[in-house]
């Protein structure tokens, strides 16, 4: 046997192994060899941070419809303890007008109710409200349906502190954002935020956008309630399955779609710029 051949050769398949095991340690802990394939060939960021821009070049936002002239849309009922500034429409359907506790006074824009109850300044629309909440939801089952996500349980469901880059993120279970966090990106940047379960804010928390960000483009489809904490300031288009409910103090730049209801506090909310 010639031996200047055969070590060679076992050196080069000692190397291809060692290899393949660096890959294997590089996933992340708890899945199969098949699943850690899969992960490393899709390119999905299940790290901590989301410092990687989004692959989906063709990511687009959803279509709001009649629901995009709405500020706060509901189907159970907006409630306000005085007083809030609410800047655009508001309305609710298909509960009675009754449901809209809030004072004319709180709204710059056109109150929009299905019946003759409501406040004073209402105007009454039961078939716009009725297309509108056909549209919220159509926006909602658009989002909630897209896949192939960017960004998959980032930070196990905490984004405290986190720069947030253009993409489609997943959370499998319940967000909070314990801390500041900056959404960063160009004008035409779109995000998308899918949340299975509730989303939380903390009290006194802030997102900030960077780098040109419209909250027009950005998007957070809960399938649970979403919480924004007292003084805390949001930005972006809610479309929530359940409820919204903002704390004292709290402001948001962008749009609270509930096909539940929305309460506010002595809030500010102002839809954002298009």
């Amino acid at each position: 046997m010639n031996l200047n051949k055969v070590f060679p050769v076992a050196a080069m398949l000692l190397i291809g192994l060692m290899s393949g095991c660096s890959k294997e340690m590089d996933t992340p802990s708890g899945m199969s060899v098949v699943e850690k394939s899969a992960v490393l060939s899709s390119g999905i960021n299940t790290e901590k941070s989301a410092t990687v821009p989004s692959t989906s070049g063709t990511l687009t936002g959803a279509d709001l419809g009649i629901a995009g002239d709405f500020v706060i849309l509901s189907k159970t009922g907006i409630t306000s303890v005085y007083k809030s500034t609410i800047t655009g429409d508001i309305g609710t359907s298909p509960i009675t007008g009754a449901a809209m506790v809030v004072n004319c006074g709180e709204v710059t824009g056109n109150v929009y109710s299905v019946d003759a109850a409501g406040p004073a300044c209402k105007t009454t629309s039961a078939t716009r409200l009725g297309i509108a909440v056909l549209d919220m939801q159509a926006a909602y089952t658009d989002l909630a349906g897209r896949v192939n996500p960017d960004f998959l349980n980032l930070g196990a469901g905490n984004i405290g502190g986190k720069t947030l880059t253009a993409g489609l993120y997943k959370w499998t279970t319940a967000l909070v954002i314990p801390t500041d966090i900056t959404i960063s990106g160009s004008p035409t940047d779109v995000f998308i935020f899918q949340v299975a379960g509730t989303l939380n804010m903390s009290s006194a928390v802030r997102i900030t956008l960077a780098g040109g960000v419209q909250a027009k483009n950005i998007y957070w489809q809960t399938s649970g309630a979403v919480t924004i904490g007292t003084t805390s300031h949001f930005e972006g288009i809610v479309l929530s399955q359940t409820g919204i409910n903002m704390k004292t103090g709290a402001t948001t730049n962008g749009r609270m779609l509930a096909q539940t209801a929305v309460t506010l506090q002595m809030n500010s909310v102002t839809q954002p710029a298009q």
